[in-house]
């Protein structure tokens, strides 16, 4: 689990929960059924009528990405290319077919397997690029969903609102004592609605957008070691090529890696 999304969204919680206690009020009050069924419910619809339905189905598995940790890391990446490029110097790149099986990310396995059948350099780049670009527009949908989502939340907010406050208008000969808590309750539908977006939908997408780029660049890290590899490069060369995608803390990481594996 990403304790630091996690942790986040219990540290914006725990912020407007306190700050209501420091004002004096009752945290409960936040606590609206009507105004939590009109906020999610109202987003949700307006989702599921700008969204497919393929893309509905996805949300979960959406917000699962965005609380897990990343799986592959860039520095996980160059010893693997440096290994598959030495073995390919000793044994020529026909060899690299028996690794093949072994290789457990798809997007390796399917260089390596392009380099293995001898497929023009050219050709390679171009199938791999296009893989790159197909799953950067994948990606892309998410987010965009997400965003749209952080859009209408706060306007179904207000929403909701505008209803608790025709219901308080309503009541008004029965006096302040029903329509000043009325009043309050009504708002709570506008808070939900800025917490959905501002705290959900809006840093969700831009975790999902985080992580495409990490997975791109570990792509583009794969891309270009399997090209080395298909010209022939020294594999200290491919190892120095690889090293210039990596931030100076990676690299710290991955020189400390590097030493204890001898």
């Amino acid at each position: 689990m990403d304790f630091t999304s996690i942790g986040g969204l219990a540290l914006g919680i725990l912020a407007i929960v306190v700050g209501r206690i420091l004002e004096g009020g009752n945290p409960l009050m936040l606590m609206q059924f009507t105004a939590f069924l009109i906020v999610f419910g109202g987003t949700a619809g307006a989702m599921a009528l700008s969204a497919t339905k393929e893309d509905i189905r996805n949300i979960p598995t959406l917000v699962g990405i965005a609380f897990r940790d990343a799986v592959t890391f860039p520095v996980d990446v160059i010893p693997q290319i440096v290994k598959y490029a030495e073995k390919a110097r000793r044994e020529g790149l026909l060899s690299l077919e028996r690794e093949i099986p072994n290789v457990s990310d798809p997007f390796l396995q399917q260089g390596l397997q392009l380099v293995a059948d001898g497929t023009d350099p050219e050709v390679v780049r171009r199938i791999l690029e296009t893989e790159i670009d197909k799953q950067l527009d994948r990606h892309n949908k998410g987010p965009v969903m997400l965003e749209s989502a952080g859009g209408y939340a706060p306007t179904v907010g207000i929403i909701g609102a505008v209803l608790g406050l025709i219901s308080v208008m309503e009541h008004l000969s029965e006096g302040i004592d029903k329509v000043g808590p009325g009043i309050a309750v009504a708002f709570v539908a506008t808070i939900y609605g800025l917490v959905l977006a501002n705290m959900l939908c809006f840093p969700i997408a831009s975790k999902l957008r985080a992580r495409s780029a990490a997975e791109v660049l570990i792509k583009e890290m794969v891309l270009e070691g399997i090209l080395s590899i298909q010209a022939g490069d020294n594999p200290r060369i491919i190892e120095e090529k690889l090293k210039s995608f990596l931030s100076r803390s990676e690299r710290t990481v991955f020189e400390a890696q590097k030493e204890a594996r001898r």
